[in-house]
């Protein structure tokens, strides 16, 4: 069983920054692929951010692409979002997710775990 907690959201103004933290339990977070999902009011859940094992590979949606960076420190089990620049329509709950068995997240389908997830609300 892995346990994920997400802390860092809140109310900002357009254009400015967060940084999401997500805490994951167990031994071999290392071997954890990890990522970030969002879902906005009355919309599906959607794809932001992924992660591979190392660190040494990521992906992005093309709506956040340049303006988020994801970043994981394996040594204090954790995995990052920042984000920059940021839009109205960026207001979501921010949900963490782990997939186990492969080596990175490329769809909601794969994922093992899911935190309960951080509110950003994105003022204009």
């Amino acid at each position: 069983q892995v346990q994920l907690v997400e802390s860092g959201g809140g109310l900002v103004q357009e254009g400015g920054s967060l940084r999401l933290s997500c805490a994951a339990s167990g031994r071999s977070f290392s071997t954890y692929a990890m990522g970030w999902f969002r879902q906005a009011p009355g919309k599906e859940r959607e794809f932001v951010a992924a992660i591979s094992q190392s660190g040494g590979t990521t992906s992005y949606a093309a709506s956040v692409k340049g303006r988020f960076t994801i970043s994981r420190d394996n040594a204090k089990n954790a995995v990052y979002l920042q984000m920059s620049s940021l839009k109205p329509e960026d207001t979501a709950v921010y949900f963490c997710a782990a997939d186990l068995a492969l080596p990175a997240i490329t769809s909601q389908r794969s994922v093992d775990y899911w935190g309960k997830g951080t509110l950003v609300t994105v003022s204009s």
